[in-house]
């Protein structure tokens, strides 16, 4: 992927920055000063999914996902985006982001966040043997302590908290 050079990467920063304290109108401002000719580069494109995601603007998140997945395939974080949207969007669900995501888990064999998410969608799915295989792979990938804590915040996987704190 090209590097965003100065003044957009400024810009950039300065977007992310904004949605991290909350301001997402001084963010949008942010990215609408990006060129032109930078505004479809994948990091702006995964800066304005962010911001939807901070509105909960779902459908334009899975939209904005879509995009980075055509002209970034080989970028993790689009596959990322596309579930997390679809699992919110009225037409999507669960199994949506399930299906979106699973082709991910091959392509990226060192990314533990698909395993994991995957783990999440399978738990909430009443799918236990499957998320604790996900789960387990997470771990092989990113380390046993790193995802316990992780596991044991998140509220997906909640029905395998006893098993995890046992780890």
């Amino acid at each position: 992927m090209q590097k965003l050079e100065p003044p957009d990467s400024h810009f950039l920063s300065a977007a992310e920055g904004w949605i991290e304290l909350g301001n997402l109108a001084e963010a949008r401002s942010e990215l609408d000063q990006i060129s032109a000719a930078n505004q479809n580069h994948p990091l702006v494109l995964e800066v304005y999914w962010m911001l939807h995601a901070q509105e909960q603007d779902w459908m334009k998140a899975l939209q904005i996902a879509r995009t980075i997945l055509h002209i970034a395939p080989e970028e993790c974080f689009g596959w990322l985006h596309q579930a997390y949207a679809l699992r919110r969007t009225p037409a999507g669900g669960l199994q949506a982001a399930w299906d979106a995501l699973l082709p991910a888990m091959e392509r990226f064999p060192k990314v533990p966040t698909i395993p994991y998410n995957l783990a999440c969608y399978a738990c909430q799915m009443q799918r236990l043997d499957e998320a604790r295989l996900l789960l387990k792979r997470a771990i092989e990938v990113a380390g046993q302590e790193q995802i316990k804590t992780m596991a044991l915040r998140d509220p997906d996987l909640k029905p395998l908290w006893p098993e995890i704190r046992e780890y």
